[in-house]
């Protein structure tokens, strides 16, 4: 992935796994995921966001953001 924009990243992300979160956008260099999935939806990209409880080490449960395409872009979709 390396030379792609981090939009390009999470673009690239969400096509091959479904969804993106924050912890995985952590493993690619992207710090600010909110802000590069308001670029990419001021871009035309139809992106939505799921609240997902998730249990965390200590046993204890915290919500967090997960993004998905809400539909899929027709330049993508040719090769999910």
């Amino acid at each position: 992935m390396n030379g792609l924009t981090q939009c390009e990243k999470v673009l690239d992300y969400i096509k091959r796994n479904g969804s993106i979160t924050q912890r995985e956008a952590l493993g690619l260099g992207i710090y600010r995921l909110a802000s590069r999935v308001s670029d990419l939806k001021k871009a035309g990209y139809d992106i939505r966001s799921v609240n997902v409880v998730v249990v965390n080490k200590d046993g204890t449960k915290s919500h967090i953001a997960k993004y998905e395409f809400r539909t899929m872009p027709k330049d993508l979709a040719f090769e999910i």
